[in-house]
């Protein structure tokens, strides 16, 4: 028997009948099959379970003689150990694959989220997880891969890059409670720093955009602008608000569970201020849609008028969810509660709430101040 190697590969004549075996001199099972058409492919016959198995390597020469040899040896090591080469290559190419877990983690995690997450997620998926990690097996994927996904968005969007692995980790979790993995590769990953901004409007900055929302081209989209300022609410909870979600009589948002981020209905007041435009834009409504497009579907954003807006004010450093922020920081600095603030912006967690609770020290501050103010004068009369 020959020694395969490189030169006895490429020197082999084609047989004359359907095809031949070379088998090597040293590795056990190991041949070169050699077809009358001159295809060349590295095997390896072996038995294991009282059964013949034959598992080919691959074709020369996109497989050299001395990978093929490597591997073979490889597969020989594997069925001394009782363990069948053949049946690990079908396992693995049955076995799921990220764009599988795509499909069961949208059937089965997605629908339980708000419908804007619903489309955040959509998003990640679409365009960072599954064009880097659709065809790896969930069982194969490593912390290396999931950390290499994160370096990559993280050269453009870092932020955005914790949040992808957030919802990968999580979708891993979820693999992981199927039975699929053991381990999810996803946990521990180097997040990035992310700095909290915090910017609250002044009153001389809430009378700069009233009056220039009066002069706002698209009114429509001026009102969108108004009702966040007045409810504190999410832009997409405002852009997708329906009239048979407003009790004009009762004063009330009736928030469905569907639209929330936990799921749960909401049932928020809202203000004298609030109803007044609400009533306003009902004696003029023509859908069930506050803010419809031409289309009659909701508007999908607000970017354009925000440009406009922050143009018009010389307010260019904030951000729509800064009106969010800072209708918490009136109600705070009013003396509400922590309680009463979360309810109103629809936080279903009083942990969601606390980032405001710093804003109390000034308030609590000066009555502390008054006190001792208050407390020296006593002081001084008794001394």
């Amino acid at each position: 028997m020959p020694k395969i190697n490189e030169t006895f590969v490429k020197k082999v004549e084609p047989p004359t009948v359907n095809h031949k075996i070379h088998y090597d001199s040293e590795i056990p099972g190991f041949g070169l099959r050699v077809t009358r058409a001159g295809t060349k492919s590295f095997i390896l016959n072996y038995h294991i379970y009282k059964r013949e198995r034959r598992f080919t390597i691959g074709q020369f020469p996109a497989w050299t003689a001395a990978a093929a040899r490597d591997k073979a040896k490889e597969l020989r090591r594997l069925v001394d150990q009782g363990i069948d080469p053949l049946e690990e290559r079908i396992e693995r190419r049955e076995a799921p694959t990220v764009a599988d877990l795509w499909i069961e983690y949208e059937s089965v995690h997605l629908p339980k989220l708000a419908l804007r997450s619903q489309k955040d997620q959509q998003g990640m998926w679409t365009n960072y997880i599954l064009p880097e990690l659709s065809s790896v097996a969930v069982r194969d994927l490593s912390s290396r891969q999931t950390d290499r996904l994160h370096a990559n968005i993280t050269e453009k969007t870092p932020t955005r890059a914790n949040r992808v692995l957030e919802v990968l980790r999580t979708a891993l979790n979820l693999a992981i409670r199927w039975g699929w993995i053991e381990k999810n590769p996803a946990d521990g990953f180097p997040r990035n720093a992310e700095h909290s901004r915090e910017r609250y409007l002044s009153q001389d900055e809430y009378e700069l955009i009233f009056a220039a929302l009066e002069k706002m081209p698209k009114q429509k989209a001026a009102n969108a602008i108004r009702l966040i300022v007045l409810t504190g609410a999410r832009r997409g909870e405002v852009l997708g608000l329906e009239w048979s979600e407003v009790d004009l009589e009762r004063g009330i948002w009736n928030r469905p569970p569907h639209k929330s981020k936990d799921r749960k209905a909401k049932r928020i007041p809202f203000s004298n201020e609030a109803l007044v435009l609400l009533n306003t834009m009902h004696d003029e409504a023509d859908s069930n849609f506050l803010f419809p497009t031409s289309k009659g579907t909701p508007m999908p954003d607000l970017n354009r008028p925000w440009r406009w807006l922050k143009e018009a004010t010389g307010l260019t450093d904030i951000r729509i969810h800064d009106l969010r922020h800072s209708f918490a920081s009136v109600l705070v600095s009013s003396g509400k509660t922590l309680e009463t603030i979360g309810k109103l912006l629809g936080h279903s967690q009083y942990q969601t709430t606390m980032r405001y609770a710093h804003l109390m020290d000034d308030p609590l501050r000066d009555a502390a101040n008054s006190f001792s103010q208050l407390a020296s004068v006593r002081m001084s009369r008794i001394s």
